[in-house]
């Protein structure tokens, strides 16, 4: 498995991160996660929709929350056939009992906690600390990669701005 030393920071200090920096126009890789009912859950059970992948360390962080709540809020007004993940290596009683407390109802929170097969597929794997690294992917309902960023600082925000602009433009499929 390749690895990508100095690819991501966390405070300014260089981390690895395991796995292919994926482009836009690859072919986003297959995954299973688990969600709160602790079902699987693959990139074939959304075949047929755009997917915003928002990947965070760990929910229980503020950028984190404020990300996952961000998402959730713009949800509602992103064009029909758009669903939203949100990964993470939390636990699912962890991700579940956030979103109660969060009131988060638009996105679907799953977890790599038990092999850690996403983050390594979709490069976001931190070898020092076995997390996840902050990131963004919008995959189209051919599978293919519209949309990432690999954001440098995993204490810092995505580009809310570009990736909201990147779903909009896309139309709507649903009848």
């Amino acid at each position: 498995m390749s690895e990508r030393k100095g690819a991501a920071t966390f405070q300014s200090n260089p981390l690895t991160l395991v796995g292919p920096e994926l482009k836009k126009g690859d072919k986003a890789p297959d995954f299973k996660l688990i969600d709160g009912g602790l079902k699987p859950v693959t990139l074939a059970d959304s075949k047929g929709k755009t997917r915003l992948i928002s990947v965070i360390p760990s929910i229980d962080t503020p950028v984190c929350e404020l990300q996952t709540k961000r998402f959730n809020q713009e949800a509602s007004k992103l064009p029909c056939g758009v669903a939203v993940l949100t990964v993470s290596m939390d636990l699912p009683f962890a991700q579940a009992r956030w979103c109660g407390v969060a009131g988060a109802d638009k996105v679907q929170m799953l977890s790599d906690y038990q092999d850690h097969a996403f983050g390594a597929a979709y490069g976001v794997l931190i070898k020092e600390l076995q997390l996840l690294s902050r990131a963004i992917f919008v995959v189209g309902p051919d599978d293919k990669i519209q949309y990432v960023e690999y954001v440098k600082e995993i204490t810092t925000h995505p580009d809310y701005d570009k990736v909201l602009a990147a779903l909009k433009s896309k139309s709507c499929c649903c009848g």
